[in-house]
């Protein structure tokens, strides 16, 4: 597959073609238009804690600035916490110089894409921050991604460098044929290990086997890469390259986006640094210097990289880093690092609270926490902040928001069920989805539109950006959503068609892609439906070809094979036909339909659940 991805020079006139004002246009508004009139008052801002401002000031400065002013202010204070290890913010900042001089060794340059296909561990801090010093682009990648879906993605970004754990070698360097990707840099979790744990990796033990092949691989005899440890023994230093903020990118954010195929969200350094100040500005009382986040959010994702990353590095933080959701690694986290700050999705709250482990472990370090991705269930927030006196309050944004747009408030006033009210410097519509030049009166629902300092340029590669903003510079999100007088919203239904479980967007359409490559399925329709843990999980209706011999199994192994773990269907039921409109198309919302109806008869039957302590829940 020949790259796709545009050379320096088309990379500029992709971002220049495509540039347009991080701020709706603030143009009067017809005097006759009080539904416009209503949204255009802000009236969530009288729902603000008084410590929370209506605007927030948005320095004109790269990323990387947050770094150098957190390492400048409090250069001892501890910036990583990553499995027994930490890392200063002095330190931190000269082991992005070094590895941005060891990048640039490799030609890296203003406006390159590199591609992060890691984890949550130090390495992908340092590679993200190092990119932005050169003025190059950071492509975060899912690292459990298949091959097909990395290839896709390094394709399509153009990215000439990539770099990923060792353990992720052979997946990446397959995935790398026939792009543009140059130099593959191999890192390893043992790298950040303590010393005497790097040592007992070492040693010829069954118990130090069985740990090495956890955490570690061995490179194949003459693999084409470079060790990051390598490039970061360059004694000189660049500087950070000269940029314009509201114009050059800090990252392509991988995402179904508000049409369901995928494509790279293209953010700009002002919409990283605006989200961050939006964040920070949220967590009322926060102290710059004083706090420690608890990362379990991936940073590959646009939610864990503001809301975990930048904003921990915004308040001179110290962020405990988890490579994943594991409950006991977790809770070991909290006893050591206690933490003040916990952003996460439901599921992980629900798991935390419903274990009977946490009785034995002290919560109540944990003040703040966001929730966002998916429906907050209020059982979940009020089990949550009974154990741990925190406050723990819905969210809302999308990948194309950088991510943050709305949050119920930290102090005071929420709604349950509610997303909230818009960040400091967000502005808002509801409007008709049909017609999106129309605002709809209050208390109607319709399309909610978004304008602010943190919304996107648009879609790499595509600078036709018609059906994204409205004409004054809103963006259309493809959720449906209604304002109450007080200025809380509420997401009532999406226009689009994507899947959200446990916190992760799957896209129908990319699954049906796939299941139609395999030569028994004659037609194949995927479908959300409701899940306790996940919020919503996938399901496969599937049409066999005459005379096919496939299988639950068959359908599994062969998603499997090209899609991440996640997306691949939990569910997979046959029919002999698939029911279709008048003119072809498959009816989803029909299958849909017939599911929710099918659960709402089964649950009567079902047994009554037991809670942890054996009475009925």
């Amino acid at each position: 597959m020949p790259s796709r991805g545009p050379t320096e020079g088309t990379a500029r006139t992709a971002r220049t073609r495509v540039k347009r004002s991080a701020q709706p246009s603030r143009a009067p508004k017809p005097p006759d238009d009080p539904a416009r009139a209503a949204y255009d008052e802000r009236p969530w801002l009288a729902a603000y804690p008084p410590a929370v401002p209506a605007d927030v000031d948005v320095p004109n400065v790269p990323v990387g600035q947050l770094l150098t002013d957190a390492a400048s202010s409090f250069p001892n204070r501890t910036a990583i916490a990553f499995l027994g290890t930490t890392t200063t913010y002095r330190d931190l900042a000269d082991q992005v110089e070094r590895f941005a001089t060891g990048l640039a060794g490799l030609g890296v340059g203003h406006g390159d894409r590199v591609a992060l296909v890691l984890p949550n561990c130090p390495q992908f801090i340092v590679g993200f921050f190092a990119t932005l010093r050169l003025g190059a682009v950071v492509a975060p990648l899912n690292p459990l991604s298949t091959e097909p879906e990395l290839q896709r993605q390094f394709a399509d970004c153009g990215a000439t460098v990539a770099i990923c754990l060792d353990k992720n070698f052979s997946t990446v360097n397959a995935a790398r044929a026939r792009t543009a990707v140059e130099h593959l840099v191999v890192t390893s979790i043992a790298d950040y290990l303590p010393v005497l744990e790097r040592s007992l990796l070492r040693l010829p033990l069954p118990k130090s086997r069985r740990r090495r092949a956890q955490m570690t691989a061995s490179l194949p005899r003459g693999a084409n890469a470079t060790e990051m440890l390598d490039l970061m023994r360059a004694p000189a230093r660049v500087p950070q390259v000269s940029i314009d903020p509201a114009v050059d990118l800090a990252t392509v954010q991988y995402t179904g986006g508000t049409t369901g195929i995928s494509r790279g969200a293209m953010l700009t350094h002002a919409n990283l640094v605006a989200n961050a100040q939006q964040i920070r500005a949220w967590y009322v009382d926060a102290q710059p210097g004083r706090e420690v986040l608890l990362a379990v959010l991936p940073l590959f994702h646009t939610y864990g990289l503001t809301l975990c990353l930048t904003t921990a590095t915004s308040l001179a933080a110290k962020l405990v880093l988890l490579p994943r959701f594991d409950l006991d690694v977790v809770l070991a986290a909290i006893d050591e690092q206690k933490p003040t700050l916990f952003p996460g999705v439901p599921p992980i709250y629900k798991a935390l609270i419903d274990s009977p482990k946490a009785r034995r472990h002290d919560l109540r370090s944990i003040r703040w926490c966001v929730s966002g991705a998916m429906r907050l269930p209020p059982e979940t927030q009020e089990q949550f902040e009974r154990v741990t006196g925190g406050r723990l309050v819905e969210g809302y944004g999308m990948t194309e928001t950088a991510p943050a747009t709305h949050a119920n408030p930290m102090q005071g006033d929420r709604r349950a069920g509610s997303i909230g009210l818009p960040l400091p410097s967000t502005r808002c519509l509801i409007v008709d989805p049909e017609k999106p030049e129309r605002v709809l009166p209050l208390g109607e629902p319709g399309e909610l539109a978004i304008g602010g300092p943190q919304v996107f340029l648009g879609y790499w590669g595509d600078p036709d950006t018609t059906g994204l903003f409205t004409k004054d510079g809103y963006l259309l999100t493809g959720d449906i959503a209604v304002m109450d007088p007080d200025g809380f919203f509420t997401i009532v239904d999406r226009k689009k068609e994507v899947i959200v479980a446990g916190g992760f967007n799957i896209y129908p359409s990319e699954i049906e892609a796939v299941l139609r490559t395999h030569p028994d399925v004659a037609d194949v329709c995927v479908v959300g439906i409701p899940d306790r843990y996940r919020g919503e999980t996938t399901k496969a209706f599937v049409v066999r070809r005459d005379g096919a011999d496939l299988s639950d199994r068959d359908i599994v192994d062969h998603c499997a094979r090209e899609l991440t773990a996640y997306k691949v269907p939990k569910h997979v039921e046959f029919r002999d036909e698939l029911p279709r409109s008048g003119v072809g198309k498959v009816l989803r919302r029909t299958l849909r339909d017939e599911e929710l109806a099918r659960i709402a008869a089964e649950e009567p039957s079902e047994k009554p659940r037991k809670t942890p302590g054996g009475k009925p829940a």
